[in-house]
């Protein structure tokens, strides 16, 4: 199981780590990415959380916000693509 989990807001990224812990606990071997852009960046960076190493940033959000991840964090060039490239890979997506 391959699954995407996006992001786009502060609320957005806490139910995303919700469902992905849910999801960690459901199906202990599911591929599980938390992909994160736009005002997600930020909280993801302010707010540590035992989910952090399912995710990935967006490059573009992070050079807009003037910000770099923590060390160990994924960082991808555009959200909007690695989303796309991830579906057509056969990840299924789900907005959170």
């Amino acid at each position: 199981m391959k699954v995407l989990i996006h992001a786009v807001d502060a609320d957005s990224l806490e139910r995303a780590r919700s469902n992905a812990r849910n999801l960690i606990r459901a199906v202990p071997d599911a591929a599980i990415e938390i992909v994160v852009n736009a005002g997600a960046v930020a909280a993801a960076l302010d707010a540590p959380d035992e989910t952090d190493g399912h995710l990935v940033l967006c490059s573009n959000t992070l050079k807009r916000l003037g910000r770099e991840p923590r060390e160990g964090l994924v960082r991808v060039p555009a959200a909007i693509l690695h989303l796309v490239r991830r579906q057509g890979d056969g990840w299924a997506y789900v907005r959170a």
